[in-house]
């Protein structure tokens, strides 16, 4: 951690005892550890939640949990998360932390790909959390906005958007999640329903907001 990291999390509202202890446990125990959204990002998510008072929200990509349970704690008590995770081997671990949290009851994790899962759970969703695969971020934008899944206002913040600085690079034919981004954020960029912004927080959120 460099100097100015350390300076931003010192100057940040502590991280929470029980997403600390998730975060050891996922680099313990899980491949790829760094996609977790961990303390600074997850204290954004929180506060969006806060701000935008979602009822509904949609994440896709659940990995560990410590996004959900982020945003779990900013949620009013009648709001729920429906987080797709298609990964099987990971859900125990998220489970057994939703279950820890006083906010876990607030989560309900579907195990399957979210492009199969949220058409079927009959909801229109507030806030979309995207951080799964990133080969399927045009699909998972196609489902949103076509699908009726979301509403005038509705955000998505799409994670991931910069994908380490590639989406200015050239691009290897066979590097198929640096072309999925360019795509998306092309798509995003052309659609007159949205406005957008990419933050470049870490490794780039786009945040889209339906008009």
């Amino acid at each position: 951690m460099d100097l100015l990291e350390k300076y931003i999390h010192e100057h940040s509202s502590a991280e929470d005892s029980l997403l600390h202890e998730l975060d050891r446990q996922t680099h313990l125990r899980v491949l790829n550890p760094r996609m977790i959204s961990g303390h600074i990002q997850g204290k954004l998510l929180e506060l969006i939640v806060k701000m935008f008072r979602p009822k509904n929200v949609l994440e896709i990509g659940t990995f560990t949990g410590y996004s959900a349970l982020c945003m779990a704690a900013g949620l009013e008590n009648d709001a729920v998360i429906d987080t797709c995770e298609v990964d099987d081997e990971l859900e125990s671990l998220a489970q057994t932390f939703f279950d820890r949290s006083p906010y876990g009851h607030k989560i309900h994790l579907h195990v399957g790909s979210a492009l199969d899962v949220a058409p079927k759970l009959g909801k229109q969703f507030d806030l979309v959390f995207m951080d799964g695969d990133k080969r399927e971020y045009p699909a998972y934008y196609d489902m949103l906005m076509d699908g009726g899944l979301l509403h005038s206002g509705s955000v998505i913040l799409a994670d991931n958007i910069l994908w380490y600085g590639k989406v200015v690079q050239p691009v290897a034919h066979n590097d198929h999640h640096t072309q999925a981004l360019i795509e998306f954020n092309r798509r995003v960029r052309e659609d007159e329903r949205v406005e957008s912004v990419i933050l470049p927080l870490r490794d780039g959120i786009n945040i889209i907001r339906v008009k």
